[in-house]
Formats: C-alpha cells, structure tokens, sequence
C-alpha cells in the first residue's frame, strides 16, 4: 500500500474517495503531467494499493467507470417470500423448493443472505396461517369466478328467491351529514350515533390547528376510551387547502424497519416497498415535503428507537408535517427520548366527561338518550360509565340491541343495571 517513511507521516489520517481521486488523476493525465509519483501519493490517500490505483484509471479510461462495479443482487419475489412462509421462515426449505422447480440456483448461504437483507429493510414474514387463510381466499374468488361465468353461459346468473335480511338500524342513521361520516371513520359507533363536538374535542382542535400553523408536534393523551382518536379525526375532519391528514397504525411490538414500512403503507406511495432502508427513507421523506399531518394513534407502543424515527422525519429539512402522537400513555413514552419530549408544542390531556356534561352530549350522541331525564343520565354515568365516552357507546349498543329485540322493552333502571353487567366487567 505504497512506500512507508515521509508520505506515511504526511498521510496520515487522510483518506480520499474513489470517484475524487480518479477524477483529479484523470485532470493531470490530461494535462500531461501525470507521474508515476502521483499515483503512489494516490495510493497513500486512497488505502489502496498502487496496482489498483492503475486499474480505476484503466477503467475510467475505457468504461467511463469511475465507482465499483455493482454486484448483482439476489432479489426473492412475492412468490417465493410466500413458500418461504408456508415453511416457517425456513431458508433450507425455499432452497430445496427453488431447486425442485428447476432453472438455475443460487447457493444456501447467498439465499440466507437476501432474506436476512429484506428483513432488516423492513419486509414482513406473514404467518403461515395468514398466508394459507390468503391463499385459500383467493382460491375461493377464482372459484366463485368461474361458477358466475358458468351460470353466464347457461343464460345469466340465477335470481335468488331468499329475501334480504332485515336491517336493524334506525332511519335516525340516514340523517349523518356529510362532515359527520367522514369523521367517524375509523371510529366505531353504535348505529344512528354520530360524534360531539365536546369541550375535549373543541381543546384538541385548537391543539393540533395551532401545530400544524408552526409545523410542531403535539402530544394527546389520557386514559383509554375517552374519544381521543374521535377528538383528532373530527380536529382533522377539514383541513386547510394543501394539506393532508395521514394515519400510521402502530404495529404490535414495533421495531425501526417495521415503523419504516407502517408510514410508507400509510403515505400510499406507489411501487413496491424497497427492500433497502435508504431508498425508502428517501421515498417516504419525499412524499412527507408537502404540507401534512402525520397521526401516530397507539403511540403508547413505540420503543425509543421508533420514537427517533419519527423524530428524524419531524427534523428533516425536506419534510413539512406536524406529527400528532395519541395514545393512552404516549406522554409516558415520550419522556424516554427527552429529545423529542423538549420539542412538543402541546401536551393535550382528553379528560373524562362530568357527570352534567355526559348527560348533555349523550343526547346529541344518540337519539334513544333523548326521551331519558337528565338526572337518569347522571345516575348511569356515576353507575357505569363513569365519564368513560367508550363505555356510553358500548351502553347504547346494547340498549338498542335490547329494545329491538326484546317485546314490550322500555329505558328502566332494571333493564339499565342487567346492561351494566355486560358492559363492565366484574370486579
């Protein structure tokens, strides 16, 4: 690696790039005044040998190639990353699948390693019963498939003589007006309910509106079932123009490569999920330069390291989002990374509904509260549901199930205590 003495000494510590030397040694061949001297010196900076140094310039010169040549890559399709579920995530299985199915094989170890690259980058191993259920589904629609071209051919499909089922839902469902179904989705509501505009609802509006006017961070929290993702899905029901509301579920036990691949399948982006973290950090921080808003609901669930994930996006000078974390316990999380913690704009508790509060908004939430009195409502919000918006909405499920079933069925507190069983659980 060239002769030691003085240009060890000056050299040391110096290490120059493949593409920058070549370059510079291909301007004094131009010039005429390239030496044997200065490819030594080359070799020093560079960490090569002077042998290797005279074969980039020979590449340069008659390939125009100044980098590495690159290596081809062993890239495992959809198919064979599906035979490799149905074994288990077993290698030697797949190996001994592709052999079976002829056509030239790479070895063992080099199959190892392209399956333990993609799933680093972030690509899922489905489990078997997962992907036998799809496979099985599939089946099945290619089947009925071919039964309805079958009937076609036979003169059009069959008319079924069976009535349709009978609708349990009340006409009050019909009424939603368009900005309340918008907001409710992803949101379970009983039939005929729609969302409150609460006090919590109203704080959590002006929490996320004014981050997203500084493109800060916001932090909503507070037990579970009082409405927070019901509270951010109506704060987002209609953004400003140029703006867009995206969701990233959390993944049970996440790690950084599944985050990765949580916010890539919530941006939509086109292609394929790369199988190389860089490429899709690039992807994902490319559709994250326009205005948006990036809801990370369940961030209870998130680990340090995908806290600074989310961090590096927030802090990348080409992106534009204002990131809401919500979560039952998120801002017990965030206090792992103080980092991120120091730079949130607001720290939005959702809190439980009082007892008069509650009797109001139930009635705006369902139609079947309003012929019951005021203090009733209290009584059954200091009897089971506790402030809790969940525990209402599951209350009115079964109070409408009740009176649509049962003959004769009227709101009682008898009726009320024996839905309260099903509703908490027995302590």
């Amino acid at each position: 690696m060239g002769e030691p003495g003085v240009w060890g000494v000056v050299t040391a510590g110096l290490r120059v790039s493949r593409p920058v030397l070549v370059a510079r040694l291909l301007e004094l061949e131009a010039a005429g005044a390239l030496t044997t001297a200065h490819v030594r010196a080359g070799a020093q900076v560079g960490g090569v040998n002077v042998r290797t140094v005279w074969r980039w310039l020979d590449a340069a010169r008659t390939e125009g190639r100044v980098e590495r040549r690159p290596r081809a890559r062993l890239e495992l399709s959809d198919q064979a990353w599906e035979v490799l579920a149905q074994a288990g995530g077993n290698v030697a299985a797949l190996h001994r699948h592709l052999k079976a199915a002829g056509g030239e094989v790479t070895s063992l170890a080099t199959l190892h390693r392209a399956v333990r690259r993609d799933s680093e980058a972030g690509r899922v191993l489905p489990d078997r019963a997962v992907a036998r259920r799809e496979r099985d589904e599939q089946q099945t629609r290619h089947a009925l498939a071919d039964l309805a071209l079958a009937g076609a051919r036979e003169g059009g499909a069959a008319q079924s003589s069976a009535p349709p089922p009978q609708r349990l839902v009340p006409e009050a469902a019909e009424d939603f007006s368009v900005w309340e179904r918008r907001a409710s989705a992803g949101v379970a509501l009983p039939a005929g309910a729609q969302l409150v505009r609460t006090a919590s609802v109203r704080a959590v509006t002006e929490a996320v509106g004014q981050a997203m006017a500084t493109a800060g961070a916001v932090c909503l929290f507070g037990d579970p079932g009082r409405g927070k993702t019901a509270a951010v899905r109506m704060a987002l029901r209609e953004v400003p123009p140029g703006w867009k509301a995206t969701w990233v579920p959390v993944p049970v036990r996440p790690s950084v490569a599944g985050m990765r691949r949580a916010v890539f399948d919530a941006l939509a982006l086109a292609g394929r999920f790369p199988h190389r973290s860089a490429l899709a950090d690039a992807a994902v921080t490319g559709a994250l330069s326009e205005a948006r808003v990036l809801v990370v609901d369940e961030a209870q669930r998130l680990p340090v390291p995908c806290l600074e994930y989310l961090q590096s996006l927030w802090d990348h000078p080409g992106t534009r989002i204002t990131l809401v974390l919500c979560g039952a316990g998120s801002e017990r999380v965030l206090s792992r990374l103080p980092q991120l913690a120091s730079r949130i704009g607001a720290w939005q508790e959702v809190p439980r509904l009082t007892g008069a509060e509650a009797a109001s908004v139930v009635t705006g939430f369902h139609p079947l509260w309003r012929t019951v009195p005021a203090p009733d409502l209290m009584w059954i919000d200091r009897s089971c549901a506790h402030g809790t918006f969940r525990t209402w909405a599951a209350l009115t499920a079964h109070l409408q199930n009740a009176l649509l079933t049962t003959a004769d069925a009227s709101i009682d507190r008898a009726l009320l205590r024996r839905l309260f069983k099903r509703v908490a659980p027995p302590l």
